[in-house]
């Protein structure tokens, strides 16, 4: 039996120096892509590929919990919701509109649900988890749409877009470019964030909470703790992502906090790939194209939905590991 040299075996380093390599690459690439992308596009398809970078970064707040620590949530609307309404109280308080403001009483009230929420719910498992979610973003839906005195009820809240202000050294209107490069800005550094806290020893106790709880409890990880983390965690870059589309939309509506924006967001999951961060994005994307197209070709009534159900069974029938899992199998073939 031989064995090869130690001056010719492969280092590890160097292996995970490969994968690094990859991922900076393939980052820096899409980057660039979406940079140049609202140069050459018309106004329609600028604003559509900045609100599905909007509706990824949601997606990807909700794979945290569904993809890698295993729960299902129905109540990313609230968090969601609430980050539009807490940017829109901070634009409509303030005189002139504060960007930064915004984003801060948003995150504030989202992570304030979230803690709510999560304090109730990782209590349970599976159904009773998921259910209890989608219990509480209808209350809070119920409240928004009720409180017509604060939030302005059906008819929602209208304000106006804050400039892009960095003190002492820029400040100017938003255009619907400078719009889709903040909101890149943004979505980029939520994706490197969650991307190294899953790849964190948090991240890994989360994954293996999802792979058998029972056992990560029995060997002295505190499991309702990180699970807290993780929901709070999922509702604060969902909450994100409402500031954002409340900016671009100028807007904040009580329909985003009902649970069918919590069902389009497990579409996305699952169209894209569970458990990837950029799986979600990627069914976000998909989904958002293939509504547009749908509805202009059968006209924006009930009708395109049954086209679009079809593609979606369809999906779940022939790539059950979504669309990026499909890819990646036939890459590696």
């Amino acid at each position: 039996m031989t064995t090869a040299p130690l001056d010719k075996a492969i280092p590890l380093g160097r292996l995970r120096l490969g994968h690094s390599a990859v991922f900076w690459l393939g980052f820096c690439a899409v980057t660039v892509l979406l940079i140049a992308a609202p140069l050459v596009l018309p106004e329609f398809w600028r604003r559509f590929l900045t609100e599905v970078l909007i509706w990824g970064l949601l997606a990807m707040s909700s794979d945290l919990l569904i993809g890698y620590t295993g729960m299902i949530s129905f109540g990313h609307s609230a968090f969601f919701g609430l980050g539009m309404y807490g940017a829109a109280g901070a634009l409509l308080m303030v005189s002139p509109p504060n960007l930064w403001l915004a984003i801060l009483l948003g995150l504030a009230g989202a992570a304030g649900a979230a803690l709510f929420v999560a304090f109730f719910s990782t209590r349970l498992r599976d159904i009773y988890f998921a259910i209890t979610t989608l219990i509480f973003s209808q209350i809070f839906y119920v409240i928004i749409f009720t409180w017509t005195a604060v939030t302005g009820g059906e008819n929602g809240l209208i304000f106006t877009r804050p400039h892009l202000t960095i003190p002492l050294l820029y400040n100017a209107r938003f255009t619907s470019t400078t719009l889709h490069w903040f909101v890149l800005a943004v979505v980029a550094g939520s994706y490197l964030i969650l991307h190294r806290i899953t790849q964190s020893p948090f991240g890994m106790v989360l994954q293996s909470i999802r792979e058998n709880e029972s056992r990560t409890r029995a060997i002295g990880y505190a499991v309702e703790r990180y699970k807290m983390m993780s929901v709070m965690l999922s509702g604060l870059f969902a909450g994100l992502a409402g500031v954002l589309y409340a900016i671009q939309n100028e807007f904040a509506a009580p329909d985003f906090v009902y649970f069918l924006t919590s069902g389009d967001t497990v579409i996305y999951n699952v169209l894209g790939g569970i458990g990837t961060l950029v799986g979600p994005i990627v069914g976000a994307g998909f989904f958002q194209l293939a509504r547009q197209l749908l509805a202009q070709a059968f006209g924006d009534q009930f009708p395109y939905l049954i086209p679009l159900g079809l593609v979606f069974i369809a999906t779940i029938i022939f790539l059950p590991q979504g669309i990026l899992g499909f890819a990646r199998r036939w890459l590696n073939r």
